[in-house]
């Protein structure tokens, strides 16, 4: 999607500075103050998940300021709008970008997890306690330590575990954070929530917009508005984003061949699941699984 907005993602921090990663999948953010330091708007390919030690640091987050002091963490998502920071002289903070990839096969399997992080769309700041922000500070020491150790031949699956248990220690904090606002997410941000969840459901069966309409009981009109006014994209990029995230999950992590990949996740045919995975990605099944 090209909008004139800068991309913020793993690749393009690592071409600006020097910073502990693996791939284009896990960055370790030691220096609060180069991330997304830019005036100018960029739109994030990743997902951040930083915590401020020191100082505070202002964002607009989809055109909305956001502020974090000492003992936040602040959670921005896939596709949101980040620009116009500010930060004190005495900012200081660390934290972790995962790929969208990388986040999703990380939590799709745990449907509470993924919609608390819907959730954190709307709600991207919280205050943790002082043990809060020590166990944070403990799990990203203990995966820089990991990432750097480049001759563990499981690094990156150690990496992923490390990951995965800080997350629950996260959606923890946003849980409690969910409760004490209850929901109190405006017509819009409950749509869009409603509709993640139900995509996260049902994106083999069910592609056309008119279908998640009828289940929400608006209009296929309504419901676009809603999704692209929160989100800042369609109801069928997000549909996409699902369907292809699983066809790479699929061609990544088993030997199904693509004929059998095409059938499971309900293409007409191999074909049309090449042609389909093609336009998305910008390269062939066969070349993706290669890779």
């Amino acid at each position: 999607m090209y909008d004139g907005i800068r991309d913020i993602s793993i690749g393009s921090i690592v071409e600006k500075y020097e910073c502990s990663h693996i791939d284009n999948d896990i960055l370790v953010i030691d220096d609060f103050r180069n991330l997304l330091k830019s005036s100018e708007p960029g739109r994030m390919n990743c997902v951040l998940m930083a915590v401020c030690l020191k100082g505070s640091a202002t964002y607009d987050v989809d055109a909305t300021e956001r502020t974090v002091r000492a003992n936040d963490v602040i959670v921005i998502s896939h596709n949101q709008i980040v620009g116009g920071s500010r930060l004190s002289d005495d900012c200081e903070g660390l934290g972790l970008l995962l790929s969208y990839d990388f986040f999703h096969e990380t939590v799709k399997d745990v449907h509470e997890m993924s919609s608390l992080f819907i959730f954190s769309r709307f709600h991207p700041v919280y205050t943790l306690s002082e043990q809060e922000v020590g166990r944070i500070c403990t799990y990203v020491d203990m995966i820089r330590e990991k990432v750097a150790d480049t001759s563990h031949r499981f690094r990156k699956a150690t990496v992923r575990s490390l990951i995965s248990t800080m997350l629950y220690d996260v959606s923890d904090v946003l849980y409690r954070s969910q409760v004490s606002l209850k929901r109190n997410n405006t017509s819009a941000e409950k749509i869009f929530a409603e509709f993640l969840r139900l995509v996260e459901s049902n994106f083999v069966a069910h592609r056309k917009l008119s279908w998640y309409g009828e289940q929400l009981c608006i209009t296929p009109k309504y419901l676009y508005g809603a999704v692209k006014s929160v989100s800042h994209c369609t109801p069928t990029d997000w549909i996409d984003s699902y369907v292809t995230m699983e066809i790479k999950v699929m061609l990544r992590n088993s030997t199904k061949s693509i004929k059998e990949i095409a059938q499971e996740l309900n293409f007409s045919s191999q074909s049309f699941l090449g042609k389909y995975f093609k336009e998305k990605t910008g390269v062939s099944p066969k070349e993706y699984r290669r890779s």
